[in-house]
């Protein structure tokens, strides 16, 4: 592997398009530490610090790289970009124009593209509108505001602005490192979020469990995080290869027989997305009693404290929408028809299968099997964070369970699978030795 990073410099494109990544998340992380112009930094500071906890806020504020509770211009991070990604992916299956632009190849992909763009301004303009507000509500103890009294609409304008504006830089970072870089823009600049908060948070727990007495603890926390690790690479890779057949076919006058190929079902087609969703609608309710500062209502009350990670109901029907994301968006993206469809048509056929509507059966049933087995598997992954909140509160700092927990390393561990082996094609592609050698490669578990 040593000489698979030495080679990586020894060619002059690869070697270019890794310092180019590298400086783009550079430039990045310098502006997730540019403030809002106008607010209070160090209110803001007391008031996360007097704050009991962020609960959720923790959570979104993974994705902004920590740039959410510094409330600077890249606050609502690249999740906007993605939310909107992933309503024009729903939106398809609704209006048969937006399928249609789908399926027309470079140009139409260029229109979804566009309307993905203007789904992000819109959702920016709408969560920066939120996020200002909830800056203009916060105050300290001794009743210092985050934002200047007599702020009026100029600093709501120009605040909002400015998120926007960042959310579009970001965009246009990760359009930037896809082109020019090692590719998966998107992807990289979130990873980055993640990875480059993990050694401050390891410090102040380490720090925690000294400071308990418990180093029994620490021992656990890093057995549980390899296994963790290994359960993220199992789910990321794991695939079930369904084998096709094709028919002989004429060629110079004799009969030539395909060679078998396979159709791969991936265990977690969803990737992190059900993650992702079931975290915003379960945190709605709560968030927003948060935000509106109503506190005299008892039920109120009660859903919020049931809705705090690590509370049985909240790790309950968090798994329930975790696995019913993951079977919704598979079906979305996976079409066993159009699939059956297609192999009759090319005359390929699944051994012991009729082509046909029998063919289409055949994979739903096995692709509803293992989406069960992986939403289920991903479900357990992703409430890692809530146990190690619930049994130990008092050693584990909140924002370090979730980059302990399986959401984030999910993220770290498919980023950076799916980044080694792009860089190993194109080590491949110029007869370089790839990270695991000349006779091996990356590949999924099946």
């Amino acid at each position: 592997m040593s000489s698979a990073v030495v080679n990586i410099f020894k060619i002059p494109d690869l070697r270019k398009r890794v310092l180019f990544t590298l400086f783009m998340l550079i430039v990045y992380r310098i502006g997730a530490h540019i403030p809002i112009p106008g607010i209070n930094v160090e209110a803001l500071k007391d008031y996360f610090v007097e704050a009991e906890n962020s609960g959720v806020l923790d959570f979104f504020d993974l994705f902004a790289g920590g740039a959410l509770k510094r409330f600077t211009i890249f606050a609502l991070g690249i999740m906007p970009y993605i939310s909107s990604s992933i309503i024009i992916d729903l939106l398809k299956t609704v209006f048969p124009y937006l399928m249609e632009l789908s399926k027309e190849g470079a140009e139409g992909q260029k229109k979804l593209s566009q309307y993905t763009k203007y789904g992000t301004v819109l959702l920016c303009t709408i969560q920066g509108l939120g996020l200002v507000f909830w800056m203009k509500s916060m105050r300290t103890a001794d009743g210092t505001s985050v934002v200047p009294e007599g702020s009026g609409i100029g600093f709501t304008i120009m605040a909002v602005l400015a998120i926007v504006t960042g959310t579009m830089v970001l965009m246009w970072f990760g359009e930037q490192i896809t082109e020019r870089g090692i590719g998966n823009g998107i992807s990289l600049i979130i990873m980055a979020g993640i990875v480059v908060r993990l050694p401050q948070s390891f410090y102040a727990t380490m720090k925690k469990i000294g400071d308990t007495g418990e180093p029994i603890v620490g021992i656990i926390l890093l057995g549980l995080f390899f296994l963790v690790v290994a359960a993220c690479i199992l789910l990321t890779l794991g695939t079930r290869r369904i084998p096709v057949q094709y028919g002989k076919r004429m060629m110079g006058g004799a009969a030539m027989q395909r060679t078998a190929q396979y159709i791969p079902l991936r265990v977690n087609a969803a990737g992190v997305i059900p993650i992702i969703f079931a975290s915003a609608i379960i945190v709605f309710p709560s968030q927003m009693v948060r935000m509106v500062g109503v506190s005299s209502n008892v039920y109120l009350n009660k859903l919020q404290y049931w809705l705090t990670p690590g509370q049985i109901p909240y790790i309950v029907l968090y798994c329930a929408l975790v696995i019913f994301f993951c079977f919704f968006y598979t079906q979305l993206r996976f079409n066993p028809v159009e699939i059956a469809d297609n192999l009759k048509k090319y005359g390929g056929f699944i051994p012991g299968i009729r082509p046909g509507l029998n063919t289409s059966d055949y994979l739903m049933g096995v692709l509803n099997r293992i989406t069960l087995s992986g939403s289920i598997f991903l479900a357990l992954i992703s409430i890692v964070p809530d146990f190690i909140i619930r049994i130990w509160p008092e050693q584990v700092p909140m924002d370090m369970a979730y980059l302990f927990g399986g959401t984030s390393l999910l993220i770290i561990v498919g980023v950076a699978l799916d980044t080694l082996k792009q860089i190993e094609s194109q080590l491949l592609m110029r007869h370089y030795d790839g990270f695991l050698g000349s006779k091996k490669k990356i590949q999924g578990r099946f």
